[in-house]
């Protein structure tokens, strides 16, 4: 963010939530949207202090309306469960005036968070294992969830996983060639536009009530679910920031896309890119077995095509924003963005052979 977090902005947050005796306040995680601290009490009492990013997240307020009303609903199911809800769902703290959030004299948004000691977050698959937990802690989220009324969640983010408007808006950006970049990238601009009708069909069922709305996370990275140190086990979903209503599809197929693929997102020999079909049906089984039974046979067979779309919307933002002039994601080098964009249509094509597989792995592990 650019604004400058004063020593000032910081005395009005620990006033606000009673923080009198602070030993240490640091930054913490590898998160690039807030501004996150660990902050220590002199008692040794530890939370998560955050400042939230307000360019992007434009309604704090509903965002942390959806937060409180999901892990208010998860504690519920969790204790159902016999599980313990203050280390399998996040806690948010209110402020001394009961409140989810403080707006400080510089409108800046803080929050904070219990935390959730003696579990890590990972970065990358290190082990098959971890991935296995990741789903099972992504699928128990829809498990918990399953009930909830995602309608009553706000769009933090207004057509995030539209994939049919990110094509909308692809076609516009083409159109405009404002970087005069069309040239360099005729054939990706062809290899999405070869795949427009396949853009529209997971919207599609949803409109005609073959696909159920869901409460989905949206961001269903490994590095977003805690893993308990002692046992191994997946244990927490975090950074609840882009919860609303969606497709489980999309949560699964995003996961697939960033944790199935053998190749980093932005490799530049595309010749090192596939899917993993182990670490495919790793997933597979772990996120199923969280889900308990509770998705559709629509939702099943989809579940693959979810890995495909959100595959190839990931790489339709990249070539989206190559041709803007790169001004939303963050790079490196000149290409990097076209980079990344070949990177994920590399994926989709080698998805796209490996359908057939993919179906048969979750007929086999939801035994149906």
């Amino acid at each position: 963010m650019d604004k400058i977090i004063t020593e000032a902005n910081f005395k009005e947050a620990f006033l606000a939530y009673g923080f009198d005796d602070v030993k240490s306040c640091e930054r913490y995680g590898s998160g690039h949207i807030n501004d996150t601290f660990l902050l220590i009490e002199n008692s040794g009492d530890k939370v998560i202090l955050q400042r939230m990013n307000t360019m992007v997240f434009k309604d704090p307020e509903m965002l942390m309306g959806n937060v409180l009303k999901v892990t208010d609903f998860l504690k519920t199911s969790i204790e159902k469960e016999g599980g313990d809800p203050k280390r399998e769902t996040m806690s948010v703290r209110l402020t001394k005036d009961k409140k989810p959030f403080f707006k400080d004299s510089d409108d800046n948004y803080w929050r904070v968070y219990e935390f959730i000691d003696k579990a890590t977050g990972y970065d990358s698959v290190k082990r098959p294992k971890d991935f296995y937990e990741s789903a099972y802690a992504f699928g128990k989220f829809q498990r918990y969830l399953a009930s909830f009324d995602a309608s009553r969640l706000g769009e933090v983010i207004k057509d995030f996983h539209n994939t049919p408007k990110r094509y909308e808006r692809f076609l516009q950006v083409v159109k405009e060639d404002v970087k005069g970049r069309a040239k360099t990238c005729q054939k990706e601009i062809d290899f999405v536009n070869a795949r427009a009708k396949a853009m529209s069909e997971a919207t599609d069922m949803l409109k005609n009530g073959e696909l159920p709305l869901r409460v989905t996370h949206n961001d269903t990275k490994l590095n977003n679910v805690l893993i308990d140190d002692k046992t191994g086990m997946g244990l927490c979903v975090i950074d609840l920031d882009t919860v609303m209503p969606g497709l489980s599809i999309n949560d699964f197929g995003d996961s697939i896309r960033f944790g199935a693929n053998t190749a980093v997102e932005d490799e530049p020999d595309v010749s090192k890119v596939s899917l993993s079909l182990e670490l495919f049906e790793c997933y597979a089984e772990g996120f199923l077995k969280g889900c308990g039974g509770k998705l559709t046979d629509n939702e099943l067979k989809m579940l693959p095509v979810g890995a495909k779309l959100m595959t190839l919307e990931c790489g339709m933002r990249f070539l989206t924003d190559y041709l803007e002039g790169d001004v939303y994601f963050n790079t490196k080098y000149a290409d990097h963005n076209l980079v990344r964009c070949r990177t994920q249509f590399a994926l989709v094509k080698d998805i796209e052979d490996k359908m057939d597989k993919c179906h048969e792995i979750i007929k086999k592990v939801s035994n149906h």
